[in-house]
């Protein structure tokens, strides 16, 4: 059983568990996640990997289903049952040392896109981090990506902190004033990345999205996380998370990613024993 060492509630829905697992932690590089399951009846749940040290693994989770109300009520000491990793292939930066990168996140994409932006920014390359949110209460690791670029920008959907308005506004604003990039990542929800593509294809500025999908074994044996990339067939958990945006069939991978809505407002609904209208 991988221990829980620290649970910190970043904001009302948001949760940083620190988990001892030290053979994940000293291999697990920026873009890999984990797959963890709470017990024998659990479902596998798949988390991208925040930050690690020695020991330690550090996931970020959003209490927006079943499985993660019930992580919610656990607490420091308490465990997951099974705890799986590093899987996915790593991120490929160590080729934009001394490059021009910009780093683009949309909510609780704001998890994987740190270790990523801090990685880059150990190896010298010029980063700047474009970060949205639908309102401040719900803004984390902001002074880690301070630290982690060399210039920050945060956005909220309601002009309650930062700019007004979407990271591709942003984005589009500082290409149009002369930023010259040389490569872009983003992470954030599907339609966030497909228009972040849709604002750096013109400029034909390469563009990675980190394509997190549901999952269940996270071996590519399912075929939860398949996916059109350049017109074939690939699965987010072997094959990627991450993938050339401007080859993503976006329209398919959100229409995919609604296929189990229905269950997971039932599931809620056992949980809360609130009656589903619908």
């Amino acid at each position: 059983m991988a221990r829980i060492i620290e649970k910190t509630n970043l904001n009302d829905n948001t949760i940083k568990f620190v988990v001892k697992a030290p053979a994940i932690a000293k291999k697990a590089l920026p873009g890999q996640f984990i797959i963890l399951r709470l017990d024998e009846k659990g479902e596998r749940v798949p988390f991208t990997i925040s930050s690690t040290d020695d020991e330690n693994v550090t996931i970020i989770v959003q209490i927006v289903g079943g499985t993660t109300m019930r992580m919610n009520a656990l607490k420091a000491g308490d465990g997951f049952l099974d705890f799986v990793g590093p899987l996915g292939k790593p991120t490929e930066l160590d080729y934009l040392k001394g490059k021009n990168v910009c780093v683009v996140g949309g909510g609780l994409g704001t998890a994987i896109a740190y270790p990523q932006a801090k990685y880059l920014h150990e190896i010298g390359a010029n980063v700047d981090v474009i970060m949205g949110f639908k309102n401040k209460d719900i803004i984390i690791l902001e002074d880690e990506l301070k630290a982690s670029s060399d210039n920050l920008y945060i956005t909220t959907d309601d002009g309650s902190y930062g700019r007004q308005g979407f990271v591709t506004q942003v984005l589009e604003d500082l290409i149009k004033e002369g930023k010259e990039y040389d490569h872009v990542l983003t992470i954030g929800p599907a339609i966030m990345m497909k228009n972040v593509v849709n604002v750096t294809r013109p400029h034909d500025i390469p563009t990675t999205v980190s394509m997190n999908s549901i999952m269940v074994d996270g071996t590519g044996m399912c075929g939860c996380c398949r996916l059109t990339v350049g017109g074939e067939m690939k699965f987010a958990c072997v094959d990627g998370p991450d993938f050339d945006g401007f080859l993503v069939d976006f329209d398919e991978a959100m229409n995919r990613s609604r296929n189990y809505a229905t269950e997971e407002r039932d599931h809620i609904c056992n949980l809360t024993g609130e009656v589903r209208n619908g």
